[in-house]
């Protein structure tokens, strides 16, 4: 057993205090959650480009501002439609699931630098970036399919006999 003398319990409050006043005089900040589920990628006819998927939500808001991958060194963010522009960023409102589907918001792979079939795996990343500027890269490991996995449950595939 171990006693403490006064000097040493005297010492150890003192670090203690040290620490909680430092502590304290950190600034508070808070940082995002960012969840992303259902993540896949779909591979145009062509075989040449493709289209990735998910569901992306932020605790705190903020901005999907870049995408990177492993399968194409050029990568843009699309908005609703057919139209084939790139957009600077797709907000993620606090709290608030968004999803990247098709025919909706969803991150395109015009050039892809190798050949991707059905049941590959391809890594992607978002950056997201707060209302104070801070980026998060978010790493996301996405399925090629025909279709999202919740698609699948919803309608299985059958054979006829």
């Amino acid at each position: 057993m171990r006693i403490l003398r006064p000097h040493s319990i005297q010492f150890a409050c003192g670090c203690l205090l040290g620490a909680a006043l430092t502590a304290a005089s950190l600034p508070a900040f808070a940082v995002a959650v960012i969840t992303v589920t259902d993540p896949w990628v779909r591979v145009a006819p062509n075989g040449k480009s493709a289209e990735a998927f998910m569901e992306v939500m932020s605790s705190e808001g903020g901005t999907i501002v870049r995408i990177e991958s492993d399968a194409s060194i050029d990568m843009s963010m699309q908005s609703p439609g057919r139209q084939r522009g790139g957009i600077g960023g797709i907000a993620l409102p606090a709290g608030k699931q968004v999803k990247l589907e098709p025919g909706a918001y969803r991150l395109f792979l015009p050039k892809l630098n190798r050949a991707l079939k059905l049941g590959d795996r391809v890594a992607l990343s978002i950056v997201v970036e707060d209302a104070d500027g801070v980026q998060q890269t978010v790493p996301i490991n996405a399925e090629v399919r025909r279709r999202s996995a919740y698609d699948d449950h919803l309608h299985p595939h059958t054979h006829s006999h």
